[in-house]
């Protein structure tokens, strides 16, 4: 049993990857597609084997499901709670990579599982939407129930950074301290990422698009009743498939109110009132870094890493597939763990 993550050993080193490792796409698909368990399990850590399933029961009857994970030795250094990125899940390579490392670490974990991802179609008649942030709220204050080690802390990537930086925002005024909200990669201006999903490279908007209409399968399949995307899946563009998601699937009146409600300005972030970090790469082709304007190390953000490499979510320093992110987010957890 290893006493901390064989990543962290390197944590304050500045991102530089091989130049063979540089490219944007190959760093995403390496970041979301490395076989984590297959690495983890040769340096004897198997999380399938320690962790439990929960359902979590929030306001108005909403379901969500996760998996937490015991630290390595108790007492805990803390519980962090992950969040996956869109049409992601709880055993998503880079989730579950993190998870690995925090227990190693001496950290507790639970990967939480956003409505309608992780095969979760079935718990809830309404659809899974972005704006959604008081039902993960709920979520998160379940999990301290499960498991009240401190301090809290909150990492995401992608969307799930998003989320997790909106949980820094609205934690406290819900009953939720988090010492620190981390994301990585985070959709910042969601319109302008779905222009970058629509325009950029063609490998990003096919595999998403597939994903959502997978989605769209299960959902229907699970309340036949109640869905027919027979429209949405003739829609190729996500700008237009997401309008009308909006007006079809949502209480919202235009797609501009859905998107400001989870819009995230370098403002809103530097006034929290909770300690907030993010990393992002300025190659990244879903979160155009134009978004970061006006953000730095100031106020509530105690941490902000632009890199010049690691595409989307992907941070993969080497062709042993370590992840620079999973140092940085261990190390900012020990320089926060005390107030």
């Amino acid at each position: 049993m290893f006493d901390r993550a064989p990543a962290a050993s390197h944590s304050a080193e500045p991102f530089q990857p091989p130049w063979s490792l540089r490219h944007p796409s190959l760093q995403a698909l390496l970041g979301s597609k490395r076989r984590a368990k297959q690495i983890w399990r040769k340096r004897g850590i198997d999380l399938d084997r320690i962790s439990v399933d929960h359902i979590i029961e929030c306001a108005q009857g909403v379901r969500l499901s996760g998996r937490h994970t015991p630290a390595a030795k108790l007492p805990a250094r803390g519980l962090v709670v992950l969040i996956h990125g869109w049409e992601g899940h709880h055993d998503s390579s880079y989730l579950y990579s993190l998870a690995c490392a925090l227990h190693v670490a001496g950290y507790a974990s639970f990967r939480l599982n956003l409505r309608d991802h992780g095969d979760t179609h079935a718990l809830n008649e309404q659809m899974f939407h972005s704006a959604r942030i008081d039902e993960v709220l709920d979520g998160v204050r379940a999990i301290q129930t499960i498991d009240a080690a401190k301090p809290l802390s909150v990492i995401g990537f992608s969307l799930g950074g998003n989320f997790a930086l909106r949980v820094g925002l609205h934690g406290p005024a819900a009953g939720i301290q988090p010492r620190l909200c981390l994301g990585i990669s985070p959709v910042l201006v969601p319109w302008h990422t779905l222009i970058a999903l629509d325009e950029g490279p063609r490998v990003f908007h096919r595999y998403f698009l597939g994903k959502w209409r997978l989605t769209m399968d299960k959902k229907s399949a699970a309340w036949p009743e109640r869905y027919d995307f027979t429209r949405h899946k003739r829609m190729t563009r996500f700008t237009e498939l997401t309008r009308a998601f909006v007006e079809d699937h949502t209480e919202y009146a235009t797609l501009d109110d859905y998107l400001a409600a989870y819009t995230l300005t370098p403002a809103q972030l530097i006034a929290s009132p909770t300690p907030l970090a993010l990393i992002t790469a300025r190659d990244d082709s879903v979160i155009p870094f134009a978004d970061f304007d006006g953000l730095s190390k100031r106020g509530a953000v105690v941490s902000y890493q632009p890199t010049d490499h690691g595409g989307h979510c992907g941070f993969i320093r080497n062709w042993q597939l370590d992840s620079w992110a999973e140092a940085q987010a261990l190390l900012l957890l020990q320089q926060h763990a005390t107030e």
